[in-house]
């Protein structure tokens, strides 16, 4: 039996020029339509690409291609039409279609062409969630078992991964859904139930080191369930090339990316909340304190993202107006903080620390070591503007490959960060607290802010009296 092709790690794909050189023309270039440079493959037609992902007897496509192209086609062709192809060529090489089969190409081609199954539902599960792509693969591992008895226990092995991971992705949806329904303005609750009031951030978790490592906790596991497809998919338009259709736009998927989204827009309004609520000023100075040393902690941990919803939720408006509050504030490490995360120069020094924590990941020897956790809103604004900024066909109607390259090492290396289990012991109470207890929204923000901290000038003034308005009806 032939050994399947052994294929590297997520972190070992792409080299710092871009990706690995020399490995694309790993076969002769002999469908034509693919065009290379110094032995990279820089664009090729849609045909040519398909069939140079299809395994044959003496051939196996790179990972670094096959993530590639899986990753970037969605832009030119629907998943389930790629699949219907790739099968159709796999039958094809195999030549299952035939009578008499020849044993020894089956036992050549076929343990190929299930690794090339294996690395698309490993990496791309969610692609599965449509029928059609689950009935072509159920197809094609049918031939593959009926073929040869000894690929049986593969084929079944490959389908029940795959079940599970769909299901566990199914739970978690539910479980996001449970947290949507239940989250409501604070202040409606406060109404209703001011004994609620009695519970802030510091009485359930006095410990920022612990608050911090919690944060994380959540940031990983949302983190783990984007695929990185929902990239592409978020900038999906239509090609080209197709005349009817947007080739994904009557369903992008794209809800664990939004998902994430959300999280981080969540805790910026829960840290203003926490603020903003305390009805004595040295109060409010000691829940800023604690967070300036919460967001320090998650920066340590290399948590970027909390780090600057933390930051985000400090700055907003409402609670950077509480100017005798922040008077009482030792803000000399708040200032350390906001330089790390400073915009300017397009987040130079951000992105000086992000590749700090990516360089400390790669020599790591604990999971403690690999967290990178990036600021996500600026990773899906780079993935964007690559995306806007270079054509994905080229005159001649070829595919950019170029681009996908680069677009592919900015999604690999997320995919190995995604990848890291979280070392810290999870807190259940903390966790709840952090993920479902109600937060403010601007409107409710503002009107505590300025019944702690009376208006400074006449819009603020008018923009009182119009929320206690409404806040009263």
């Amino acid at each position: 039996q032939e050994r399947m092709p052994q294929t590297p790690p997520f972190s070992a794909m792409f080299d710092s020029s871009g990706y690995n050189r020399n490995l694309y023309q790993s076969k002769e270039d002999n469908c034509g339509g693919l065009s290379y440079h110094d032995n990279n493959l820089l664009s090729g037609s849609l045909e040519a690409l398909i069939q140079h992902l299809v395994p044959s007897v003496d051939y196996y496509p790179d990972r670094t291609y096959i993530f590639t192209f899986l990753l970037s086609s969605r832009l030119f062709v629907h998943p389930y039409e790629l699949m219907a192809k790739v099968c159709h060529l796999c039958i094809e090489q195999q030549r299952l279609s035939e009578p008499g089969l020849d044993k020894n190409r089956i036992r050549k081609i076929t343990p190929k062409i299930l690794q090339l199954l294996t690395e698309w539902t490993g990496t791309f599960p969610y692609d599965f969630q449509d029928e059609r792509m689950m009935r072509n693969l159920k197809e094609l591992s049918q031939r593959i078992a009926s073929g040869d008895e000894m690929y049986r226990k593969n084929v079944q092995q490959l389908l029940q991964n795959l079940i599970r991971k769909l299901a566990t992705v199914s739970q978690y949806e539910e479980v996001l859904a449970k947290i949507n329904a239940t989250s409501t303005d604070r202040l409606t609750v406060l109404k209703t139930k001011p004994q609620s009031i009695q519970r802030d951030i510091i009485t359930v978790c006095n410990d920022p080191y612990m608050l911090a490592q919690q944060l994380t906790h959540i940031e990983l596991e949302r983190l783990s369930y984007i695929g990185p497809e929902e990239f592409v998919q978020a900038f999906v338009q239509k090609d080209p090339l197709d005349s009817d259709k947007s080739c994904y736009g009557d369903r992008k998927k794209t809800r664990h990316l939004e998902a994430y989204v959300e999280w981080f827009n969540r805790l910026s309004y829960l840290v203003a909340t926490e603020i903003c609520m305390p009805v004595k000023k040295k109060h409010r100075a000691r829940v800023i304190e604690y967070f300036i040393d919460v967001a320090r902690e998650c920066f340590n941990i290399g948590n970027f993202n909390s780090l600057m919803a933390i930051i985000s939720g400090m700055n907003m408006s409402s609670v950077s107006r509480l100017r005798k509050t922040w008077s009482k504030v030792k803000t000399a490490k708040f200032d350390i903080l906001e330089h790390q995360m400073d915009p300017s120069s397009n987040f130079y020094n951000y992105r000086t620390a992000l590749r700090g924590a990516a360089q400390r990941s790669l020599t790591a020897h604990s999971n403690r070591e690999k967290i990178v956790i990036p600021f996500f809103s600026l990773l899906i604004k780079d993935i964007y503007f690559l995306n806007e900024g270079c054509a994905s066909r080229l005159p001649n109607g070829h595919v950019n490959f170029e681009k996908f390259w680069e677009l592919a090492k900015q999604v690999s290396e997320f995919m190995t960060w995604k990848q890291v289990e979280c070392p810290f012991e999870r807190d259940r109470k903390i966790l709840q607290y952090l993920l479902t207890v109600p937060v403010f929204s601007d409107d409710a923000l503002y009107l505590t802010s300025y019944e702690s901290e009376s208006p400074e000038n006449h819009i603020e003034k008018d923009r009182w009296k119009m929320l206690r308005f409404v806040s009263e009806v």
